[in-house]
């Protein structure tokens, strides 16, 4: 089997869901370490004063609710686990007998998740309305006004203030990162639709219009030419009509490739495209992870263009599309049950070293060969999802 490494390029489209899920991914780590650590800094506060079996069982929360987000990430974008986490640990500081508790700093990570969510101005209203709770529960929990010292006054209003200043300060932080992020997918867009526009004025100003100039002359030997060169002669023209053909289909689809769809379900409509004859029977089977565009239009190139040589070479009955996502890599694999590799690489053929090429581009490896039962060929692609990117 022959292995190739390398790298390509892709279309952007509007903010794909791997645009949107990076900030939430980068804002659940720091949110996870920020997590653990408050919950450390709690028990060994605890411990240091006499820890009760009851505070025991409230020191269990911080860790078993980092874990629950760790297991299930989507719970860090629901308002009610939002609502349901603060209010679970600010009853944990009024067991405890004292607004000043341990737990103090656990409650404030709780606020971290809907401070990245939303835009600065409802961070701030957010913030105001934490200061309030932890102020109801200073009141209920607390000593009498009466009896706080001014050192105690002080604190509690440091207590207060934090999550009014902490809150609109991280929606504003997560705000700047999404549009960063905007800012780069937007210069990513259109750096690649300009490329693309040149390689479509390329083909269709000097390729296409000497394929067009060639399909007339050919045509104009049409019945001009003996019997024995006729047939050769009608063949070359149904040849040029079809590459003008497969232009047009190529310059199209340099301006859509996958226009705003997910990578399974653009080549799921592409295999429908290409087998709409009935025959050979093409399947597209499992789905990609969110990728980003560059990725997702690279991959999609490659598995078409697989789908397109086993079409045009293997005369297969049937070809099987494979998408799996696993270990942190891509995995596409193309296979058919056709005639298998020719012993010498055709003349001409263009399609794996664009396949290879494309492969390099994204830093992903190709591998081609028969299949197990040694009927047909497989093409398949491993890339891995987490490599930086740069420009196409």
């Amino acid at each position: 089997m022959i292995g190739v490494t390398g790298d390509g390029g892709s279309r952007r489209v509007p903010r794909s869901a791997a645009d949107r899920w990076r900030p939430r991914s980068r804002w659940l780590t720091l949110y996870l370490a920020a997590r653990l650590a408050a919950a450390a800094f709690a028990a060994a506060l605890v411990v240091w004063g006499g820890m009760s079996g009851a505070e025991l069982l409230l020191l269990l929360y911080g860790p078993v609710s980092t874990a629950a987000v760790l297991a299930w990430p989507e719970l860090q974008r629901r308002p009610v686990a939002w609502a349901a986490d603060s209010a679970i640990v600010l009853a944990f500081v009024l067991a405890s007998g004292d607004w000043r508790s341990p737990y103090y700093l656990l409650w404030l990570t709780t606020l971290a998740p809907p401070a990245t969510s939303v835009t600065p101005r409802r961070g701030l209203w957010l913030g105001l309305a934490a200061s309030l709770a932890f102020l109801a529960v200073a009141v209920i929990g607390g000593p009498a006004w009466g009896a706080l010292q001014v050192t105690a006054t002080e604190t509690l209003a440091i207590h207060l203030a934090l999550p009014l200043l902490l809150m609109p300060l991280l929606a504003s932080a997560a705000d700047a990162l999404r549009r960063l992020d905007d800012e780069r997918a937007e210069r990513e867009r259109l750096a690649i639709e300009a490329e693309r526009r040149r390689i479509a004025w390329e083909l269709h100003d000097s390729a296409k219009q000497r394929i067009h100039a060639a399909h007339l002359l050919v045509s104009s030997l049409e019945g001009r030419v003996a019997d024995a060169a006729a047939e050769t002669v009608g063949r070359a023209v149904v040849e040029l009509e079809s590459a003008a053909s497969e232009m047009d289909t190529s310059l199209a689809e340099l301006r859509s490739p996958l226009e705003g769809r997910l990578l399974h379900d653009a080549l799921r409509a592409r295999a429908e495209q290409l087998a709409s004859s009935g025959s050979p029977r093409i399947t597209v089977h499992g789905t990609a992870p969110p990728l980003s565009s560059l990725l997702a239009a690279h991959v999609y190139r490659i598995g078409s263009e697989a789908i397109t040589n086993a079409l045009r070479h293997a005369g297969a009955d049937t070809i099987d599309v494979t998408i799996e996502a696993r270990d942190g890599h891509l995995r596409l694999c193309v296979r058919d049950d056709g005639y298998g590799l020719p012993p010498e690489p055709r003349a001409g053929g263009h399609g794996l070293l664009a396949i290879e090429s494309r492969a390099a581009t994204i830093g992903g490896r190709v591998q081609l060969g028969p299949a197990e039962d040694g009927r047909g060929t497989v093409v398949a692609l491993d890339v891995p999802l987490h490599r930086p990117e740069g420009p196409p």
